[in-house]
């Protein structure tokens, strides 16, 4: 893949989901570094933890509640728990995503 996290990222456990990304993770929070080749498309479907996403390459295309963005480099986002919602990505993507676990 022609996007690559620096070596330290690069050394972090491996996140075990329907994507690639390198894990860092403590006591009721997760910190994903997650790459998306173009072309990849994620059902819709939901998390038990309250999620906040940054776009650190390429563009992410992100439905809620019937609502399509498009965000695209330095852009954030935020899911609350239990929100659905479904991605695609049109181009090589990289997002850092902080998952907070509230329970």
């Amino acid at each position: 893949m022609a996007l690559e996290f620096p070596d330290l990222i690069r050394s972090l456990p491996v996140f075990e989901g329907p994507f690639d990304a390198f894990k860092l993770e403590a006591d009721r929070f997760k910190v994903l570094f997650a790459s998306y080749p173009a072309g990849t498309d994620i059902p819709e479907h939901e998390h038990e933890t309250e999620n906040l996403g940054l776009v650190t390459q390429g563009c992410l295309i992100l439905t809620t509640g019937g609502e399509t963005r498009r965000l695209e480099t330095g852009a954030w986002y935020h899911l609350d728990c239990h929100q659905r919602h479904g991605a695609s990505f049109d181009q090589d993507t990289q997002i850092i995503e902080f998952w907070f676990d509230r329970g």
